[in-house]
């Protein structure tokens, strides 16, 4: 017992109730305040399932904590095909919301799978990285990971939420390098990322990004074949974005990727970037200090809608002021920081993936979920991990923490099982 009571981090523990506490009191501020009355009766229980499910989140987290080594091993490839089956059960047969076939009716409780697909996706990554052998490092490799990344995303696209699937595709990069690719074929990878997103915001700086980066890979690699990669994809990015943009997408469609590059402009202000105007007066107004609990007046009059989800970290911003918006990213950071350092004590690539396949899904979700609120991003539907309203999101991203926590305590083990 007291061996198990010093291998427990603590303070990943403190960093993830302390989130879920700051998640609640706006939830709570936001279904319980003046702004109740402007909603539906099933909204204002969002505060008391949430409670309910910080409950079941923790019994799942001491759950774990239980479990060997082994168990996570032996299971990972199986959990992964039992989080596909679920994604398919709930394209065929499940319910949609707002737009998107992702909920399964489990009882009286609404359970959305693809949240607990990353659970499963990141186990069965680590479960291929941590059996490789030499002959299994090369491409053939490295594309078997990206197969097993992609299946659940389709799926997800599938179910119409382009928001979660992004999380999956933003994990990609992420396994690849733990899986021993080149960081050149890495760098390949990820640049035309930033080549769409700067096509979007500055075509001109798009087209330099497209340039300098080629020129960059050739002085670095002296390969020409990396080169011409490095310039057909950056390139090849700009100009599929540009096409898309101007001749493919329709206007309404237009409007809603480009209306974050301003949304207070007279075309977007009424309509594509209502909520992002309304989400930014929200965090502004808050000022150092905030304006309180239960006193923000765009929270409390309703103006930026999915506020408990979607938008809660305007809530904070507006009630807790800048100095509040601080601790969340600095407890954001924390956790995150603590995480990446058990990850690496391991020794273990299952552990280690397992770790950095959690942090790399937290971080993803708190950049595009903070990158909307602010208008950096557009709005895609990505919650707030631990904050945001939303028991299968809540129970999946305790989960991720879990399976870390529960490794670490028991990293010695690892060797035993000849892995």
């Amino acid at each position: 017992m007291r061996t198990w009571y010093r291998s427990l981090d603590f303070l990943s523990i403190f960093f993830w109730c302390a989130l879920v506490v700051f998640g609640l009191a706006a939830i709570y501020s936001t279904t319980n305040g003046p702004a109740s009355e402007f909603l539906a009766a099933s909204v204002r229980r969002n505060f008391d399932r949430q409670l309910v499910w910080f409950g079941v989140s923790f019994l799942g987290l001491a759950i774990a904590l239980l479990l060997p080594v082994r168990f996570f091993q032996q299971m990972a490839l199986p959990i992964y095909v039992l989080t596909l089956l679920l994604l398919i059960a709930a394209l065929l047969f499940g319910r949609e919301i707002n737009g998107a076939k992702s909920w399964l009716m489990v009882g009286s409780m609404q359970l959305q799978v693809s949240e607990l697909a990353k659970v499963g996706t990141v186990l069965g990554v680590a479960h291929l990285i941590s059996i490789r052998r030499p002959k299994t490092m090369g491409l053939r490799f490295a594309l078997l990971i990206v197969a097993v990344i992609m299946l659940p995303a389709v799926l997800i696209v599938m179910q119409n939420d382009t928001g979660t699937a992004l999380v999956f595709f933003g994990l990609i990069p992420i396994a690849l390098y733990w899986s021993g690719l080149a960081l050149d074929l890495l760098m390949i990878m990820i640049a035309p990322a930033v080549a769409g997103y700067l096509a979007i915001v500055y075509e001109p700086g798009a087209w330099a990004f497209a340039a300098l980066f080629t020129l960059f890979m050739y002085f670095r690699t002296r390969d020409r074949n990396l080169t011409w990669i490095s310039g057909f994809f950056t390139v090849g990015t700009v100009l599929v974005a540009s096409l898309a943009l101007t001749r493919f997408l329709q206007p309404h469609q237009v409007a809603r990727i480009l209306s974050f590059t301003d949304p207070g402009a007279e075309q977007f202000r009424l309509n594509e970037g209502f909520q992002q105007v309304q989400s930014m007066a929200a965090i502004g107004s808050g000022g150092w200090t905030g304006k309180g609990f239960m006193q923000g007046t765009q929270t409390q009059g309703v103006f930026v809608s999915e506020q408990s989800t979607d938008f809660v970290f305007s809530v904070i911003g507006e009630e807790m002021g800048f100095i509040g918006s601080l601790i969340v990213i600095l407890l954001f950071a924390g956790l995150m920081v603590r995480m990446i350092q058990l990850g690496s004590r391991m020794k273990h690539p299952f552990g280690i993936m397992v770790a950095s396949g959690a942090v790399g899904i937290y971080l993803i979700h708190i950049f595009i979920n903070i990158g909307m609120a602010t208008a950096i991003l557009p709005v895609i539907g990505i919650p707030l991990p631990f904050l945001s309203y939303g028991g299968s999101a809540l129970l999946a991203n305790t989960a991720l923490l879990a399976i870390v926590l529960s490794l670490y305590m028991r990293r010695n083990d690892f060797s035993i099982y000849g892995y």
